[in-house]
């Protein structure tokens, strides 16, 4: 394939993906590529397509269970240079979609610009947040989002105002194009009083959360007004083990991998869990993170 003859980026063959999963879970990719620039990433598009080659998109992977037989695909991890540049646009934080929602909240600081602080301590990319409109404590990025750019799998390049994007509970329209990067509207307030609010809600996350073993963060959706965790615990599945994953005794919404946990007992364990909470609630849970079969 000559595509790979001309790539800038680096490239590996049948790389193994719980590497790159916060789960540490996942089988090996076929080919795993972290492209040099916009130029790389459009030669891949186009031969992807050629070859007719699945692509998939990963970010800090800390919302995905990939499957233990792997990808048979591309995968593609914006985490070049190039695709994580972060700099004051106008009114904006112009940020890359592969920089770090931490890279992302210390430059913000920095800057004197507030706003984005509610996003502490989520372990993603900023590309990763905008496909799934992260939040915490009732806020979410795309909130503050005013435009993005995005490139489509023909490799067209296209600006998406504010109007043109449609946000929901951990969704978003981006999802059906590869994020390049986005402005994000912060406003101008006090150094201190901005780093003090990061670290409130720090504390709030460790106090709440559990970061013991590797996870996804939140499993499920909270169903309109109620708590998914909550509902968990009420069907005394705190503690629940299926093979090496289990329901956290800290925080019900989410499984831990003990240390040898497969893609199917992390599966089992949201089945039997699902399963419950319909049983005593009559409501259907969703998942939050994406599940790569």
């Amino acid at each position: 394939m000559s595509w790979r003859r001309n790539l800038k980026g680096k490239i590996r063959l049948e790389e193994p993906l719980k590497k790159h999963t916060t789960f540490k879970i996942g089988g090996p990719a076929r080919f795993f590529i972290e492209p040099g620039d916009i130029a790389d990433l459009k030669l891949l598009l186009t031969s992807a397509k050629k070859y007719k080659i699945p692509i998939l998109v990963i970010g800090s992977g800390s919302n995905i269970l990939i499957n233990d037989k792997g990808v048979k695909g591309m995968v593609l991890k914006l985490n070049s240079a190039s695709f994580r540049r972060i700099f004051i646009k106008r009114n904006c934080l112009e940020a890359g979609s592969g920089a770090t929602l931490r890279q992302l909240i210390q430059v913000a600081a920095e800057r004197a610009l507030s706003g984005a602080q509610f996003l502490a301590g989520i372990p993603g990319t900023v590309g990763g947040a905008l496909a799934m409109n992260a939040g915490a404590w009732g806020k979410n990025i795309g909130e503050l989002v005013q435009k993005a750019t995005v490139m489509d799998y023909n490799g067209n390049i296209k600006v998406l105002n504010k109007k043109d994007i449609r946000f929901g509970y951990r969704k978003s329209s981006l999802r059906k194009f590869i994020i390049l990067s986005a402005c994000i509207k912060l406003a101008k307030k006090n150094k201190k009083e901005i780093k003090d609010n990061i670290n409130k809600y720090l504390e709030r996350r460790r106090n709440t959360q559990d970061a013991s073993l590797p996870n996804a963060g939140c499993i499920f959706k909270n169903p309109p007004g109620k708590s998914a965790g909550r509902l968990i615990d009420l069907c005394g599945l705190k503690g629940k083990r299926i093979g090496g994953a289990s329901v956290s005794v800290r925080h019900a919404n989410f499984i831990l991998n003990q240390g040898n946990a497969k893609a199917g007992d992390i599966l089992k364990l949201m089945r039997l869990i699902k399963t419950e909470v319909k049983r005593k609630f009559n409501i259907t849970l969703e998942p939050e993170i994406r599940i790569w079969q």
